[in-house]
């Protein structure tokens, strides 16, 4: 047995997960009050339609990015000690990010980030899910909520909630909601000469070889024929009959980048970061309701300045382009974007041994870039101190965060969500310790 037959192999095991998947999502809705019944109520004045999600998986440092301390000394800023003055008077970024700092009126920043936590599983737990860690429920990440209550007015064949390249290895993102929520991991290289998507696209099989292969499993599956007019059957048939659909048709185009430009693929970065940037644009475009964009490499122990010397360039590219680009197509209004990671890294740098230049863990006081979809931009939430050691204004936690995203989306944070043991529980998880509640982003969110 030779490489391209295992190849295959897994290329089927692929795609009948999607097909299985997609059945899922029909029987959790016929099964009544469990799953699919809680449906959002809209709140006022919705703005946003879709949320990408830049995860900086690793942690990204907040000092060299977008809370720069020129002043602190060089045991702190190391080499960076020229931030760049944005379009927008007063606000400073970190001298590797000259392209954002050219349209800073299109994002905010928020520099009060806080959690405490510094541990990789746990803040990305929290930064992912928008609540609080501990007890026995494990609550599900904000792209699979999204996806569950918005489940009933989604009408895309593609999936409603997908990750570029791959899903959470931290926690399950689909929490209690069951496997139907969890993100759709592409897999693949969006950045090769064709972006081969695991379960939709790729090159094992002709079209003509896979319509002969649905024609065969059709002439085996007389399950149905036996029960006939039973809804549960003839609603995993419609879910199947869609799953073929994307597969063979139409919407599968959404992931050929060929379609674009050679001059728009440049703009963005021809490298992971910026092709799966673009990809989520596209899927947005779709109306894909969350596209996780999740970028490793960001858990900078050592020779920190060394990968942020590749890291930061990559990203100023690919998130510049990708602001401007929803911007130029009208979509920046009613797409949110955000981006940061589970926390940020210690603002002091780590010269000693085995460190020698590096930034450790650091949940105290971080900062996120957000966008579009109701966030107003050009502004500022929250200060750290001279040093990005502690948060000394306006604190946003992780359920502040998460809260503000809801809301403009159009979900009433105050409804329920359906556990299979504990009954109807609040949808964010939230401390009864007022002062760990900032509050939403209320001043940077259109009214």
């Amino acid at each position: 047995m030779n490489k391209q037959y295992f190849n295959n192999i897994h290329v089927q095991i692929k795609r009948l997960e999607f097909l299985y998947r997609c059945a899922l999502v029909s029987a959790a809705f016929l099964l009544g009050s469990s799953f699919g019944v809680n449906a959002a109520q809209p709140v006022e004045k919705p703005h946003a339609k879709s949320v990408i999600f830049i995860y900086l998986d690793g942690g990204p440092a907040q000092t060299d990015m977008f809370d720069p301390k020129p002043k602190a000394g060089k045991d702190y800023t190391g080499p960076y000690v020229k931030p760049i003055a944005t379009n927008v008077a007063g606000i400073e970024i970190g001298e590797k990010l000259p392209l954002l700092a050219k349209i800073a009126d299109k994002y905010s920043i928020i520099r009060s980030m806080t959690h405490g936590i510094n541990g990789h599983e746990t803040a990305s737990y929290v930064m992912e899910t928008g609540s609080l860690p501990g007890g026995r429920v494990v609550y599900p990440s904000m792209g699979a909520v999204i996806a569950f209550k918005k489940e009933s007015t989604y009408t895309g064949s593609i999936p409603s909630y997908i990750s570029l390249t791959v899903g959470s290895s931290r926690f399950n993102e689909a929490g209690f909601l069951g496997p139907q929520y969890k993100s759709f991991a592409t897999g693949g290289a969006p950045e090769a000469a064709q972006f081969s998507v695991e379960g939709i696209v790729n090159n094992a099989y002709t079209d003509e070889q896979l319509h002969n292969r649905q024609k065969l499993l059709n002439s085996l599956d007389h399950f149905s024929s036996l029960m006939p007019g039973n809804a549960q059957l003839d609603e995993m048939d419609k879910y199947q009959k869609q799953a073929y659909s994307l597969i063979l048709g139409e919407d599968r185009k959404v992931f050929n980048l060929n379609e674009e430009g050679d001059s728009l693929r440049n703009h963005y970065g021809r490298n992971r970061l910026g092709q799966s940037c673009l990809i989520a644009r596209r899927l947005v475009q779709k109306g894909v309701l969350f596209v996780m964009v999740r970028n490793t490499g960001w858990d900078t122990h050592k020779e920190h300045f060394e990968r942020m010397n590749e890291k930061l360039p990559e990203l100023d590219q690919a998130l510049s382009a990708l602001l401007t680009d929803l911007s130029d197509k009208g979509l920046l209004d009613q797409t949110i974007v955000i981006c940061g990671g589970e926390f940020g890294r210690t603002p002091k740098i780590l010269f000693e041994p085995p460190w020698n230049g590096g930034r450790n863990h650091f949940g105290a006081a971080f900062s996120y870039l957000v966008a579009g979809g109701g966030f107003i931009g050009g502004k500022v939430v929250g200060a750290t101190d001279a040093k990005g050691e502690k948060v000394i204004e306006r604190p946003v936690y992780p359920w502040d965060f998460a809260e503000s995203i809801y809301t403009l989306m159009g979900i009433d944070t105050k409804s329920t969500l359906p556990h299979p043991t504990e009954g109807n529980i609040p949808m964010l998880y939230l401390p009864q310790d007022k002062d760990k509640r900032g509050g939403m982003l209320t001043e940077i969110m259109k009214q």
